[in-house]
């Protein structure tokens, strides 16, 4: 095992780290009738598969596209310690950022769109650790008011082109509105070479996106991706299947795959990258 693979091996048993009380404002206690994190268990394969979403803390599942919260759970206790910076500068709904709050690490969320940054700061609304969080409206395009060589784990979760129109064409540079597959990558490709430039040497960066159709072809975005991310500098450590579960358009594209003979795509990729020193 390389030092730098998994940086503190004495967290491979925190499975449990809030699992009984702690203060809150929003929630009273945390306990088996709010939470399945006392079923949290650190992953140890390439694929990954969570047919229960985690619900604890303020975790909610009604942000159309959001990665369930045993996700950053598992990359922010393999990829980094307690009291590191970690950035997610496409929060969403801020599933990312409220594991940085209950896990104590330090964090910078962004989005573009700032109904997600406000719906951000109200999950994050409640006493979970001493962490340090700033959420604000962001392009990651241009993470000006990030130092270079400062952050000890990026993680997001990015729209997969126009699959979801998160706003419909009203905010300038959303790349949820990028229809076209190649000028998607080319701006994927805009936002690696930011995420390689403010991550220190010898640490990690994580993206979940999932592939796509178009006239009934299969679109593998996710690898059309990793290979921008390769051109960045960074080198590939993990590329991880994440079974999808519970899609509500499954019914329809279900009746879709048998009327014009198609495979319903029911996974996404979770690629691990590391910046070598």
């Amino acid at each position: 095992m390389e030092n730098n693979d998994i940086l503190s091996v004495d967290l491979l048993n925190e499975t449990n780290y809030f699992g009984e009380k702690f203060p809150c404002k929003n929630i009273s206690r945390i306990d088996d009738k709010r939470t399945n994190l006392e079923n949290f268990q650190l992953e140890q394969t390439t694929v990954w598969s969570f047919p229960e979403r985690g619900i604890w803390a303020t975790h909610k599942g009604d942000f159309r596209g959001n990665w369930a919260p045993q996700i950053p759970r598992n990359l922010i206790l393999r990829y980094s310690k307690e009291g590191e910076t970690i950035l997610d500068p496409m929060v969403g709904s801020g599933t990312t950022l409220i594991e940085c709050q209950l896990l104590n690490r330090n964090a910078f969320g962004y989005d573009i769109n700032p109904e997600h940054v406000k719906l951000t700061k109200q999950r994050l609304d409640f006493e979970g650790s001493n962490a340090q969080i700033l959420v604000e409206v962001g392009d990651a395009r241009k993470l000006n008011m990030i130092k270079d060589e400062s952050i000890d784990l990026l993680l997001t979760h990015p729209p997969y082109a126009d699959i979801i129109e998160y706003s419909k064409g009203t905010i300038e540079g959303d790349l949820s509105n990028v229809g076209n597959i190649e000028k998607f990558c080319d701006e994927i490709e805009v936002i690696a070479k930011e995420f390689y430039r403010v991550l220190k040497p010898g640490k990690f960066c994580a993206i979940l996106i999932g592939s796509t159709r178009k006239k009934g072809m299969f679109i593998p975005i996710p690898h059309m991706v990793l290979d921008r991310f390769l051109k960045a500098g960074f080198k590939l450590k993990e590329e991880i299947v994440k079974e999808q579960h519970n899609c509500s358009s499954t019914p329809y594209w279900k009746s879709q795959s048998k009327k014009f003979n198609f495979l319903l795509i029911m996974h996404e990729n979770l690629f691990v990258f590391k910046k070598e020193k």
